[in-house]
């Protein structure tokens, strides 16, 4: 893996990363925001303590585990990665509230111009504050984006250490026998 210097980091600050997408996903996978490393790399959980790529394949999203610099393979298992907030910082508590209402209404024109089955925002408190909804849990929302039905994930951060890799990979699983079944 490519190690960065803080400058180099650092220099990655508001770089936008592109998303993995398509029209008809399965599941579209929606971060908070790029990190550092992400945008440095230009590959999505691309922080090699961030536990999205292994819990996808655990959960039986992928047959195999991807690294992050193969994002767009993810196309040809029908799943896609987005951003609530576009821009990189080293730190989602760098956001502010108008840059997450903001964010969610850009992710709500895109979920609904490229309609995927599912919409999966992985952390709880972004998708809160994206979408204004203060009683959000993990798992379904009562919530639709033009015909996509919501489901919120463990933010797959090594600093949530509410949850096990384990723990994740069982509500991602219960999210892909939802969008297996339609």
């Amino acid at each position: 893996m490519t190690r960065f210097t803080p400058e180099e980091l650092e220099a990655a600050r508001d770089r936008l990363v592109p998303d993995v997408v398509a029209d008809g996903l399965r599941v579209l996978f929606c971060g908070i925001n790029p990190g550092l490393m992400t945008a440095s790399t230009g590959h999505h959980f691309a922080r090699p303590g961030n536990r999205f790529w292994p819990v996808l394949h655990l959960s039986g999203f992928t047959p195999r585990l991807l690294k992050p610099s193969e994002q767009q393979e993810l196309l040809s298992y029908g799943l896609g990665i987005t951003n609530v907030v576009a821009r990189a910082s080293a730190r989602a508590d760098e956001l502010s509230a108008e840059e997450y209402r903001e964010g969610g209404r850009l992710l709500a024109e895109k979920v609904a111009r490229l309609g995927p089955r599912w919409l999966a925002v992985v952390g709880v408190t972004a998708y809160r504050a994206a979408f204004d909804d203060k009683k959000a849990v993990v798992g379904p929302q009562e919530r639709t984006i033009g015909g996509s039905r919501v489901w919120v994930l463990p933010n797959p951060s090594g600093l949530n250490a509410h949850w096990t890799a384990a723990t994740m990979a069982e509500e991602f699983a219960r999210l892909r026998v939802a969008a297996e079944q339609g």
